[in-house]
């Protein structure tokens, strides 16, 4: 955190005994004129009438009432096209049609309206009912309220079309009613606000998420949001290192938001950065898809929005979500078979079975095939290889794809009822046992991926304990000298030690065919973050290691390298310098460098990944003549640099 921001942070600390809110509020309005003071009670009295109506007749659908300042030209242009009924909207706002300056006394009030659960009438019918009846209820109450009535998909679209106006200007108004989605919104708005203003160059995106965007939220509900760094072009430091720094900040930054707001519910914030997030995403990790499937961005760079698209689309395979939308839409077209029996009829059955048939080689790691070759596939995995599947079920789905492929090429004119009822009947029995095959195809890849698993983090055990100078640990030592030479010092938490534990027991139990499936999902679930805390470990260690193998001069007002690997050495002129000049030469026998040769930062990079950190480096008397002759007799060498 920088020195400003530790400033501003202490003050926010210091202040926090300060009166309450409500305390303030009261303080104020009692400095006020009393003309003016009467006019704010007589407004306070019939807002709060004008929120008891709309909540007494709208309860279940109203999530938040606000008093907002007065809007700008264009902001209550916006608002007021948006109350406009559907038919009568236009592409554009004619001259005549401008906004014309809002008198002093107009007040106006924000009705946001949760639409999620509206079935009995499209949303817009449902926001033109309520926006007639909320105006009509302010007209009653007072002329000058101005009730402007918003539903949530309304909301969320102008967000995910990167429009961000209206976000601001619920951040701007003042609470009257709220189940907890206006205060999410301001205080999350607050925070982007900081952080971008702060770190936009590294921000690819600002997401809220969590109960509140999945409509299970309540007053006191946490609120979530993630935050995606881009650190695809890092070079003074390591991702790590720009991950830690930032997420302190922007963690602080959250405290901040908090004070500045006075809202008292937690503010989650989770950092990813985009190379961590991007593996996520292709190991199909459910927390992400369920951040992408739900999330709505408050901020993005063109990178969430297209993987959002993509994961609705179901383009983003293999993945949970896409195989449960293919066998769901199975399910779902052949309950609409039934209810209809024409030519639309036979296109669901089609795809019903078609893509659950997909889905299962999908799950099996065979990327979702042709219509064509579909059939062909299922037989030769599921039939011939594994022996999983009967083949009168093959026959079922080439059937289906056979007359429906008549059909549409016109030498099939329409379907028989009988003909329609067997294809019903014989879909409905390959739906039935494409389900059993799902879960036979799944006990096959939770041992293969049980095994990976093992294979994985023991792999990664000995490589973090080769660097503490354990050469060899077979399997029935990994635990102990685990706990000696990492936990016993300190190096790795005690709550990764017991996952570690943890792993290794579920390998006795898989040998002993007594592991479930609940213990392989948590398996899978925790070796993640212990993958990661050892991978991190080593990437720290080795750098600290390779910065024992470099020298650091000072020459002039210029900053230089050289970095000693085995038999050569690498020289950096000028560290701070965009274009980086790069140059290597031997290393000779007795401490001296040969002659420097043009070099580059892959080069060097490629040598650094090679070079045993646990070799031994030392510096002899002729370097230094050397080091003279590259960076001047005026050079000085800087320690703990």
């Amino acid at each position: 955190m920088s020195k400003r921001d530790k400033k501003q942070y202490s003050k926010i600390k210091e202040s926090s005994d300060d009166p309450k809110p409500d305390d303030k509020e009261t303080e104020a309005i009692s400095k006020l004129p009393q003309d003016v003071q009467e006019k704010l009670k007589t407004i306070k009295t019939k807002l709060e009438k004008f929120q008891k109506r709309v909540i007494e007749k709208f309860d279940k659908y109203i999530v938040g009432i606000a008093l907002m300042p007065p809007p700008k030209p264009e902001e209550l242009q916006q608002l007021q096209q948006m109350q406009q009924p559907l038919q009568e909207r236009l592409p554009q706002v004619a001259e005549n049609d401008q906004p014309k300056p809002e008198d002093k006394d107009k007040i106006h009030v924000l009705v946001l309206v949760d639409d999620s659960d509206s079935k009995t009438m499209s949303k817009i019918e449902l926001k033109d009912k309520l926006s007639v009846i909320i105006a009509s209820i302010g007209k009653e109450i007072d002329t000058n309220i101005i009730p402007q009535t918003l539903i949530l998909s309304e909301l969320w679209q102008n967000v995910f079309d990167a429009k961000y106006e209206l976000l601001q200007l619920i951040a701007l108004s003042a609470p009257i009613y709220d189940t907890g989605m206006l205060q999410a919104i301001k205080i999350a708005e607050v925070h982007k606000t900081m952080v971008l203003k702060k770190f936009e160059k590294y921000i690819v995106s600002y997401v809220l998420a969590g109960s509140l965007v999945q409509g299970k939220a309540t007053q006191t509900s946490d609120i979530d949001v993630w935050i995606v760094i881009d650190d695809t072009d890092v070079k003074k430091m390591t991702r790590v290192e720009l991950k830690d720094k930032l997420r302190a900040i922007i963690i602080g930054m959250g405290i901040e938001a908090g004070e500045l707001t006075g809202i008292k519910n937690k503010l989650n914030i989770q950092v990813y950065i985009l190379t961590d997030f991007w593996d996520s995403l292709r190991e199909a990790n459910p927390v992400i898809f369920t951040l992408l499937r739900d999330g709505v961005p408050f901020f993005d760079r063109g990178i969430f929005m297209p993987w959002k698209q993509l994961l609705k689309m179901g383009k983003i395979k293999p993945s949970a979500e896409a195989i449960d939308m293919f066998m769901g839409s199975g399910e779902q077209m052949l309950r609409r078979v039934q209810l209809k029996f024409n030519e639309i009829g036979m296109e669901d059955i089609y795809y019903a079975i078609l893509t659950p048939s997909q889905a299962a080689l999908m799950l099996y790691g065979v990327a979702p095939p042709s219509p064509k070759e579909t059939g062909r596939l299922m037989r030769e995995i599921f039939v011939i290889k594994e022996k999983l599947l009967e083949d009168k079920f093959v026959k079922i789905l080439e059937r289906n794809v056979e007359i429906r492929k008549a059909i549409e090429h016109g030498e099939k004119k329409e379907l028989t009822g009988k003909e329609l009822d067997e294809l019903i009947n014989d879909g409905d029995k390959y739906l039935k046992r494409i389900k059993r095959l799902f879960t036979q195809i799944e006990k096959i890849r939770e041992e293969q991926e049980m095994l990976n698993i093992y294979d994985t983090i023991t792999t990664v055990v000995r490589d973090v304990l080769k660097l503490e100078g354990v050469d060899k640990a077979k399997d029935s030592e990994i635990l102990r000298i685990a706990e000696d030479k990492l936990v016993s010092e300190g190096k790795m938490p005690s709550k990764l030690f017991r996952i570690l534990q943890e792993l290794m027991q579920a390998k006795k139990d898989y040998d002993d065919k007594k592991l479930s499936k609940v213990e392989i999902e948590k398996i899978h679930l925790d070796s993640s973050s212990l993958i990661r805390f050892l991978v991190e470990y080593m990437q720290r260690k080795r750098a600290r290691e390779l910065d024992r193998m470099k020298i650091r001069v000072k020459h002039g007002n210029k900053f230089g390298e050289v970095t000693l690997l085995g038999n050569e050495a690498y020289v950096i002129h000028d560290i701070d310098s965009e274009q980086k000049e790069i140059s290597k030469a031997k290393l000779n026998e007795n401490g001296s460098l040969g002659a420097l040769e043009k070099s580059s930062f892959e080069e060097m990079e490629k040598a650094l990944a090679k070079v045993e950190t646990s070799q031994k480096t030392s510096i002899r008397e002729p370097i230094f003549e050397d080091l003279k002759n590259i960076f001047g007799k005026d050079f000085e060498i800087l320690m703990s640099y």
